[in-house]
């Protein structure tokens, strides 16, 4: 059947999309172990784009579960089929001229070097949330880490499933280290420095 998919060349471009929102588009990928603080800061830093008239969205690991991944589990297997199709929605945003803020656990890098592979170089920013093992253990509302430690819960990631920290990240954020504002504030630089934010 693939034969016959023929993508079809639409005449509004990216580049046109980008100079109507008056900011560039792109990927900030927060990775990290449960707890470090990924979804947290996404959604701060989503706040203050909001407030400069940036067009922008989050995709979070738990709600995009919810829908478009709720048929998946948590295998290897599926957990790189869970982020392809998040890589592929991001790719989506971006090409719409947002910047779309995408907050996954994402443990290995292979599914994460995919994911920088469907986009443009520059296009695809990773954050490494960065915190101490124990940190996000007390941080643990949801108690996951505990059932893990007990055994109630099989793979997760952290205790007996691995997570690979990025070798190269263009973002690190030791949320053990900096205040939220303070880790808001290194995003929202970068982001001026890159051009991204919107002009005037």
């Amino acid at each position: 059947m693939e034969r016959f998919v023929i993508p079809h060349e639409h005449e509004i471009t990216k580049e046109d999309r980008r100079s109507l929102n008056k900011h560039g588009s792109l990927i900030l990928w927060f990775t990290g172990l449960p707890s470090s603080g990924k979804s947290t800061i996404a959604n701060e830093l989503e706040k203050k784009l909001i407030t400069l008239g940036t067009r922008t969205y989050i995709l979070d690991g738990d709600n995009v579960r919810m829908g478009l991944c709720k048929d998946l589990g948590f295998s290897e297997e599926d957990r790189g089929e869970n982020i392809r199709r998040i890589g592929e929605v991001s790719k989506l945003f971006v090409d719409s001229g947002c910047i779309v803020l995408s907050a996954f656990v994402s443990p290995y890098i292979v599914d994460r070097d995919a994911v920088r592979g469907l986009v443009e170089e520059g296009e695809f920013v990773e954050v490494f949330v960065d915190a101490p093992l124990a940190v996000c253990e007390e941080r643990d509302v949801k108690g996951l880490y505990k059932k893990a430690r007990e055994g109630i819960i099989k793979g997760f990631t952290g205790i007996d499933d691995p997570y690979e920290a990025p070798l190269s990240p263009e973002i690190t954020i030791d949320t053990s280290k900096l205040s939220l504002e303070e880790g808001v504030d290194v995003l929202l630089a970068y982001l001026e420095k890159r051009g991204a934010l919107p002009s005037n």
